[in-house]
């Protein structure tokens, strides 16, 4: 595809251009959206993924977008997208088209978009969307406190959790097949035939087709909204799927723990963000990774988007002795809660454990938790000698058949153990530093952080992923970061104004 010159989105007004003014409230999210960010910004992350020389040309990336912006916000499949945009104004408005305007884009090509033209790009761009909304807020004047961030992560289940793309296939044709006998019980008889004995993913694709195939040539259930949307969404899956028949399940997720009795499969988002409540730093791994290892990365993604962080606040994830090193090497406070069970050191220095704490076990690098933990070895301070260690067993039984048993397990034995030293010099120093009036009154804060989780899953449905793999979650991310970001620099920027007048 060949790309466009001009790197601005810009409407070409036509003699319908005043509904915009008329429909449009000033106060609207999307008008302020626009009005307020200049998305040049993508043209310029994105423009090497397109020959300017080569092939046809392709349609606008700013375009693209705020198409994905779009989908994002309202959990639509590319489909229904795209459909919606021919009826619906504030979307043409957004997007750049003219009211009149039927000529839209074709929605393959947001599939290719979010496939190939973001796939490289997709970290880049979560950076660099979170790195302009906090330009735009530092320049407003809205982030007082620049020199601390909150940090925390929140998780997110993997569109196909536990179960498989077959599994998941099958889920969304029954809950189709169910909506159509609400309207017409004589569908029953000309379903076809399920395969889903066969255990086959392949089978189910191809039963997947024809039940798509039935119902488009029925024509009847193409043009009721609730069901043309379930249409939508399962022919996206079935396709997803296709592409990447080798998955039994999202290959990049992984289970986390939330407690030691709960667990997830999907991946983590870890976040930095001010006390105003403007996230400044995000990475997203999968739901195994520990928090405290992702300290480091956010507090230079923060320092690069113009924070000066001198305090970081979180919960006892956060106070592993690498992160209170890492802290006082480089002058920042490190307001987080020393809990009895956090790394203090361990001689052998192996990185094939994480520490979970919700649970308060060790994951090891397969993602069997430990099974129980106890105390070990002794103290005595008159000669200074300090072998008390925290011991944490697992089961022997997975440890025998687990594919990374070499140089961890040795076959015959009848334990499996992993230990960590309990205190030393750094930890004593912190617990000191927990007593003060400082700390206390920094770590006040920190429930501000958890608040900001719970909004990004209630109004952005963030505690599910709408794509399978990293790309697609990285993809969501972006653009879900970006989008509560925005919302939230509008309303600070309301309240300052208001305030001045």
């Amino acid at each position: 595809m060949m790309l466009k010159q001009n790197n601005q989105l810009k409407l070409n007004f036509s003699k319908y251009s005043e509904l915009y003014d008329i429909i449009i409230k000033p106060d609207n999210f999307w008008k302020q959206l626009n009005d307020m960010v200049d998305f040049s910004f993508v043209y310029e992350e994105l423009k090497d993924k397109y020959s300017t020389t080569m092939g046809r040309t392709c349609e606008d990336i700013i375009r693209m977008f705020k198409y994905l912006l779009l989908k994002s916000y309202f959990k639509l499949s590319d489909r229904g997208l795209v459909e919606r945009t021919q009826t619906d104004l504030l979307f043409k408005y957004f997007l750049g088209y003219d009211p009149e305007e039927t000529k839209l884009i074709n929605p393959s090509l947001l599939t290719v978009f979010r496939r190939e033209r973001l796939k490289d790009e997709k970290e880049n761009l979560m950076d660099k969307l979170i790195n302009k909304t906090v330009e735009i807020a530092l320049e407003k004047g809205l982030i007082e406190s620049k020199n601390k961030i909150i940090v925390d992560s929140t998780h997110t289940n993997a569109m196909f959790h536990h179960i498989s793309p077959r599994e998941e296939l099958i889920r969304q044709a029954k809950e189709l097949r169910k909506s159509v006998y609400k309207i017409d019980e004589s569908m029953h008889d000309k379903m076809p035939k399920k395969k889903e004995a066969s255990g086959l993913l392949e089978d189910q694709i191809e039963y997947t087709k024809e039940l798509l195939k039935l119902l488009k040539e029925d024509g009847r259930f193409t043009e009721l909204l609730g069901i043309k949307e379930q249409i939508n969404y399962l022919e996206e899956t079935m396709n997803d799927t296709e592409i990447e028949l080798e998955y039994s399940k999202d290959q990049d997720a992984k289970v986390g723990h939330k407690t030691a009795d709960t667990s997830f499969f999907g991946y983590k988002t870890h976040l930095a963000m001010t006390p105003e409540r403007i996230i400044t730093a995000a990475t997203i791994t999968s739901g195994e990774k520990h928090d405290g290892k992702e300290l480091t990365n956010l507090i230079e993604k923060s320092e690069n988007n113009g924070i000066e962080v001198e305090a970081i606040i979180g919960d006892g994830a956060y106070s592993e002795k690498d992160n209170l090193e890492y802290c006082e090497e480089n002058n920042i406070k490190n307001v987080s809660k020393l809990s009895k069970f956090v790394t203090h050191g361990n001689s052998k220095r192996n990185n094939s454990f994480e520490y979970n704490k919700d649970a308060g076990m060790y994951v090891c690098k397969a993602g069997h938790m430990a099974i129980k933990k106890a105390k070990q070895g002794s103290k005595n301070p008159k000669s200074g000698y300090d072998s008390l260690v925290e011991c944490y067993y697992f089961d022997v039984e997975k440890c025998k058949h687990c594919p990374y048993k070499n140089g961890c397990y040795k076959d015959g034995a009848k334990t499996k153990t992993y230990s960590v030293k309990i205190k030393d010099d750094t930890h004593i120093k912190h617990m000191d530093y927990m007593e003060t009036e400082e700390f206390k009154n920094l770590y006040k804060e920190r429930y501000k952080i958890e608040a900001k989780n719970a909004e990004l899953k209630k109004c952005y449905n963030y505690g599910n992923a709408n794509a399978c793999g990293k790309i697609g979650m990285t993809i969501q991310g972006a653009t879900t970061l970006f989008l509560t970001n925005m919302k939230r620099i509008i309303k600070l920027n309301e309240e300052k104004n208001k305030n001045i007048g």
